[in-house]
């Protein structure tokens, strides 16, 4: 359920580009410089707006540069970091320790299973300095997996326990504004999820996998259906982030959720609506 988290560059000024693009780049570092080179590999936008989120509600000291690395050797890249920077490439490996886990128990993933094997080291040192984070992570993974296995038919029931894992994800520090970010990580989850089955409903369907919505595949009035829902469900949360007291790099967030979330599904629909010879210059 990776990958929806992102930016819409072209409704990005130059200097929010820049800025986003640096802050990616600290996450590279953070995770190289917490969890070992390996760890690169884990790297998602996703938790570039971890990093930007706790970043602006706490404004920690940031320190910045710019230098080459191993995806970037021909020219120097800018990067910032901050203790936000290093708590966001935590949950970056704790998450993706959990998605090769249960990608090897849905699917016997060899290759999962050997990533998992490499981040586990790092998965329990991060359980011991973030073990409220990590018991909901494992306790919603367990949930959804027994909601799958019983073939439930109860949307609102895995995207709330997906919702779970998300609040307490977002929640740094339990304080003033805890309550606020889980309610808004609760409906950011919810989201998520129920994007992620959507547009997954067709492989789902071909290859009998579990999914919520199952009973609507193959139905005309999907589109309308779906983002209904997830207007309103995208409307939760930013009505809880609004109460944020967030100043710095706001502009950022507010394309994220507003208009980044909604790339794949728009992708989707624009690509469906294409005739035969609309693809034909495509690459």
């Amino acid at each position: 359920m990776f990958g929806y988290l992102t930016a819409s560059l072209d409704f990005l000024t130059e200097e929010q580009k820049k800025r986003y693009k640096a802050c990616y780049c600290g996450l590279c570092r953070s995770l190289k410089e917490r969890h070992g080179t390996l760890a690169r590999f884990v790297l998602n936008y996703d938790m570039t707006f971890l990093v930007l989120l706790v970043n602006s509600l706490y404004e920690p000291e940031e320190k910045s540069g710019s230098d080459k690395c191993p995806a970037h050797p021909l020219a120097a890249r800018d990067w910032w970091q901050s203790e936000a920077t290093d708590y966001a490439a935590d949950m970056n490996v704790a998450l993706a320790y959990h998605k090769c886990m249960d990608d090897w128990r849905d699917d016997g993933n060899v290759v999962a299973l050997s990533q998992a094997k490499l981040l586990k080291p790092a998965y329990e040192k991060i359980s011991e300095l973030y073990p409220r984070q990590c018991k909901a992570m494992e306790e919603s993974i367990k949930a959804l997996s027994e909601i799958e296995q019983a073939g439930m038919e109860a949307p609102d029931q895995a995207a709330d326990t997906f919702g779970c894992l998300m609040s307490e994800a977002l929640v740094y520090k339990d304080d003033r504004w805890s309550n606020c970010l889980r309610s808004m990580g609760r409906e950011l989850g919810r989201f998520i999820y129920i994007m992620d089955a959507f547009l997954d409903l067709p492989s789902d369907t071909a290859h009998n996998r579990y999914n919520p919505f199952r009973r609507y595949y193959g139905l005309c009035d999907n589109e309308e259906r779906f983002r209904d829902i997830l207007k309103m469900t995208l409307g939760e949360c930013l009505m809880h982030f609004d109460r944020l007291p967030l100043v710095l790099d706001l502009g950022i967030m507010q394309n994220i959720l507003c208009s980044g979330l909604w790339v794949q599904f728009n992708r989707k629909y624009s690509d469906k609506k294409k005739g035969p010879s609309d693809d034909s210059g495509s690459v």
